[in-house]
């Protein structure tokens, strides 16, 4: 059986791509492989010093490279309405958004807006940044967003809406399960709405397994994720597959011509193993997951995720 790897990436000549977190881990991988195959792709990152050497290491492999850092501080809304706004000024398409940045299990603290730090990274801030992009998205036409989830979606609760940011019931991993829920129930629900409204925008889920990565160190140095987080760092560093391999679930999901939306991708077995299509389990709460979602997004944002006026506004509807 045929394993996809970057190789069977199609030609991306022409197209933009915009990943965030792309100064490291998976996201760097991700921002490689599709500058290796044509793409102008937007780095947006809230460390300036990590995205400088992530841009440099790109370039040293990859000559001729189309690269371009814009700052993102998804802790921060005011940062991301200014990332959004420079993308948006410089590019009146987007054929790629990859929802890729996050954080996994960390101590509890407040991101610039007062959310809970792993709800407010991982979802709020990609929930805002998608809604501010949605016009040069759409005008893109066949365009794909594509939000990286992880297996952790399992354990993880639906949303309270009157404690979403769990005050005075905060656990890391909790906390983290809940982010990565939201991340399954933001990307199928974005193809939902993506599908009502009739444009031709999809959008898909994925999940790395475990890769080996800056994530599980950065937990264990933070001092979040309890007495577990040291055996899933020294299992990442021994068992876990590379960062390269790890971003193959995202990008099939964002170039494989027979992808489609409402998909999801990650490794065969579980954890490891060559990028496929998953089913779509726990179906159970979708409907209610994506609604209370969506709901709570909005009102602790500001910001609706208006897909029928974006396509008005994009000149697609």
């Amino acid at each position: 059986m045929h394993t996809w790897t970057q190789a069977d990436m199609p030609d991306q000549t022409g197209r933009v791509a915009v990943v965030t977190g792309a100064n490291g881990g998976l996201g760097l991988e991700t921002a490689r492989a599709l500058a290796a195959k044509g793409a102008h792709v937007v780095m947006a990152a809230r460390d300036q010093e990590k995205a400088a050497a992530a841009e440099a290491d790109i370039r040293s492999g990859c000559v001729g490279a189309s690269l371009e850092v814009v700052p993102l501080d998804l802790g921060d809304l005011t940062s991301v309405r200014a990332a959004a706004g420079t993308i948006a000024a410089a590019h009146d398409r987007i054929d790629l958004l990859v929802n890729n940045a996050g954080l996994m299990a960390m101590p509890e603290r407040r991101t610039a807006d007062g959310f809970e730090m792993q709800f407010g990274v991982n979802h709020l801030g990609h929930w805002a940044f998608t809604a501010l992009l949605l016009e040069p998205v759409l005008r893109a036409g066949r365009s794909r967003v594509v939000t990286v989830t992880s297996i952790a979606h399992h354990q993880g609760r639906q949303l309270d809406p009157d404690n979403p940011h769990l005050h005075g019931n905060y656990a890391p991993w909790k906390a983290y399960g809940q982010a990565k829920l939201a991340n399954f129930h933001f990307g199928l629900g974005l193809d939902r709405h993506f599908r009502a409204a009739g444009v031709e925008a999809a959008s898909l889920i994925a999940h790395p397994g475990l890769s080996n990565t800056d994530l599980q160190a950065r937990t264990v140095r933070e001092g979040g994720g309890g007495p577990t987080a040291p055996f899933w760092e020294t299992m990442a560093a021994r068992t876990g597959m590379s960062a390269s391999v790890g971003a193959r679930p995202q990008l099939r999901a964002a170039t494989d011509p027979s992808a489609a939306g409402g998909e999801f991708y990650g490794p065969r077995f579980f954890s490891w193993g060559p990028a496929v299509k998953l089913p779509v389990l726990r179906r159970w709460d979708l409907d209610s997951g994506i609604e209370r979602l969506w709901a709570v997004s909005e009102r602790e944002t500001g910001i609706v995720l208006d897909t029928p006026r974006a396509a008005v506004e994009a000149g697609v509807a």
